[in-house]
Formats: structure tokens, C-alpha cells, sequence
């Protein structure tokens, strides 16, 4: 079966409870196949088990092999009065709400497998296990590879030039983080220690938050005066970068 889980949840781990179909053992016959007070026939042509030698002669000799038995089909064992309730099979098919935990950074797309949760096992044998694949949900804000939580965050003109402290979101909660002055937008920075739990126990990723360069719109008539101001005294035609792109092209 699949369960959907929320990002955090992938991240840091949940308890879920999970409502499964399953065959279960027979409460009526406990298995056997039998109506109560009856019990099976040992098989008289495979002796109870379940396969019989077939002999084949071919020019190269006289060959046995093993076949399953056709009169008890391979079981080894004729029911003549069958359970009501299971109709011979010794299973019956139930609802069972179960409750699965959800390691710390597990994956979308991965499984997880809760022993002795499956069907029922045949002639008397343990049951099996029930399979469970992960899918998370996308988050509005983070994205993740690996280990490693990614995430962009607009600043504004003024706060990449000045630098300032920032409010990050991360999925512990929202961190501060010191901009130096001069950010280029584009630019990315790492907060150690605050991505996905690794799934063996082992340790934390980190988050890698990308800043970028907010362009204002709709500006009044002072603020674009101001900006022309700002403009001159920064030289913007000759900056460097704008000199190594132009030397660049010429070539």
C-alpha cells in the first residue's frame, strides 16, 4: 500500500495509523480448512506431500521428476467438509488498522516494510510482511536533495547593498542570518546542521537558502529621481562588471 506524509513529517518522522486488507488466519476452523469436530484426509497418492515422481521414458533412459500432486493440487491433504466460513481456504479476508512508524528522513518513493503485518501464511507458515511506499508532498517553500534542504529568499535592493539581518525560514523554525554587505543576487549561503535527518541515524544536512535581488515596481516620480542620483555617483556605466562583459563581446 502507499501513505501520503507532509514534508516535515518525511523529515523528522510520524506515527500512521494505516487501515489494511488482509487475509487472516480462520478464528472458526484456526486454519485447518475444516468444519469444527472434522479433519483432512491424508493425501493416499502423494502421502501428504503434495508432489508425486513422474517416470518419463526417452531414448536417453528413464527420467523422474517432481510434479505437483493432482488430486489434492499439492496441499497434501483432501478436505471432504470444508469450513462455512472459509470455504476450505483456512483464511478470510478482514480490515486491520495498524500503526506504522515513519522513520526520520525517510524519501519520496521509498518503502518501508512492518514484519508479520502481510496475509496469513499458507499450511501454517508465518505471515507475511505489509509494504508500505512513502510519497511526500511538495512543500510551498523548500525543496530536497539528498539530505540537503533548498530554498530561495527575496531581499531588496538596499539590503543586498547595506547587508542586514534576515529572517530565514527553515523546517526548525525561522533562523536570523546576517547578510554581508554587498550580496549579489543569486548568490547562496549554507545554515549548517538544518536539512533532512539522515535515515540511518547519522547526523543532519545542511539548508542552502538562494538569495535574490527583488526589482521595485511602480515607483513615484521621487524615488526614480533619487534612484538617477544614486546612479551618478556610482558610476553605474563603468563598473566592473559591466567592463569585463563589453572587453568579453569584443573579442
Amino acid at each position: 500500500m502507499s501513505i501520503a506524509i507532509s514534508f516535515e513529517e518525511a523529515a523528522f518522522g510520524c506515527e500512521k495509523e494505516v487501515t489494511v486488507e488482509r487475509y487472516e488466519t480462520c478464528d472458526t476452523c484456526h486454519g485447518s480448512g475444516c468444519a469444527p469436530g472434522t479433519s483432512p484426509e491424508v493425501c493416499p497418492d502423494c502421502h501428504g506431500t503434495g508432489t508425486v515422481q513422474v517416470r518419463r521414458q526417452t531414448p536417453m533412459g528413464v527420467f523422474a521428476t517432481s510434479a505437483p500432486c493432482a488430486k489434492c493440487g499439492g496441499k497434501g491433504r483432501i478436505i471432504h467438509q470444508p469450513c462455512k466460513d472459509c470455504r476450505g481456504s483456512g483464511m478470510v479476508r478482514k480490515k486491520k488498522t495498524i500503526q506504522a512508524s515513519i522513520p526520520a528522513g525517510i524519501d519520496n518513493g521509498q518503502t518501508i516494510s512492518i514484519r508479520g503485518q502481510g496475509n496469513a501464511g499458507k499450511n501454517g507458515g508465518p505471515a507475511g510482511d505489509l509494504l508500505i511506499t512513502i510519497t511526500v508532498r511538495p512543500h510551498e517553500l523548500f525543496r530536497r536533495e539528498g539530505t540537503s534542504v533548498l530554498c530561495e529568499a527575496p531581499i531588496t535592493f538596499t539590503q543586498a547593498v547595506l547587508g542586514a539581518e534576515l529572517e530565514i525560514p527553515t523546517i526548525d523554525g525561522k533562523v536570523k542570518y546576517t547578510l554581508p554587505e554587498g550580496t549579489q543576487s543569486g548568490t547562496t549561503f549554507r545554515l549548517k546542521g538544518k536539512g533532512i535527518p539522515s535515515i540511518n541515524g547519522r547526523g543532519r544536512g545542511d539548508q542552502y537558502v538562494t538569495v535574490y535581488i527583488e526589482t521595485p515596481k511602480n515607483l513615484n516620480k521621487e524615488q526614480k529621481e533619487a534612484l538617477r542620483k544614486f546612479a551618478e555617483t556610482m558610476g553605474e556605466s563603468e563598473t566592473q562588471g559591466r567592463k569585463d562583459f563589453f572587453k568579453k563581446f569584443k573579442k
